[in-house]
């Protein structure tokens, strides 16, 4: 595996447009996008207030032009927080929440940062979208495809394809 996957959020304000918004920004921040899965809807897991449901995707990053995991994450606090990202409480309601997932075949364990995402293989609104993008990639410490950790995965929060509801004008 030479990429690197991000893990992106939105339960606040447009989600669709935050996701894009996110998008927008990882490019601005110099990273390329090389591929995007579909958009899911999930409902929001284990937080304890009631919150509007998720929707996520996955992004797949060049590996060729990536810097040093910990120097992308910063570059995603930064896009996050531009789009009005606040780390006041955990598992707070989020404009746009982007995760570095997995960088490379890496195994990083620093104070900042921890990858492969410590809960990826057990996050049904991860493994959806990274299974669509990159179904044979492996996970690089349980050495099983996104396909199969995804198959695997008993329970949890039911994830739906997103399907936006078109506007038609009336009068």
């Amino acid at each position: 595996m030479l990429h690197a996957y991000v893990g992106m959020g939105s339960n606040l304000g447009d989600r669709a447009g935050n996701l894009l918004l996110g998008v927008r920004g990882m490019l601005g921040a110099g990273l390329r996008v090389r591929r995007l899965s579909s958009v899911y809807e999930t409902e929001p897991v284990g937080v304890f207030e009631a919150q509007p449901a998720y929707l996520n995707a996955v992004a797949e990053l060049d590996g060729e032009a990536l810097p040093a995991p910990e120097q992308l994450l910063a570059r995603l606090l930064r896009v996050e927080h531009a789009l009005g990202r606040r780390r006041d409480r955990p598992l707070a309601p989020r404009t746009l929440d982007l995760d570095l997932l997995l960088y490379r075949d890496a195994c990083v364990e620093t104070e900042l940062l921890t990858v492969p995402h410590p809960r990826l293989h057990q996050r049904r609104f991860v493994l959806a979208p990274l299974a669509e993008i990159a179904p044979d990639a492996q996970h690089p410490v349980l050495r099983q495809t996104f396909a199969q950790l995804l198959a695997a995965l008993a329970g949890g929060a039911a994830v739906r394809r997103w399907k936006p509801q078109s506007r038609r004008a009336t009068g």
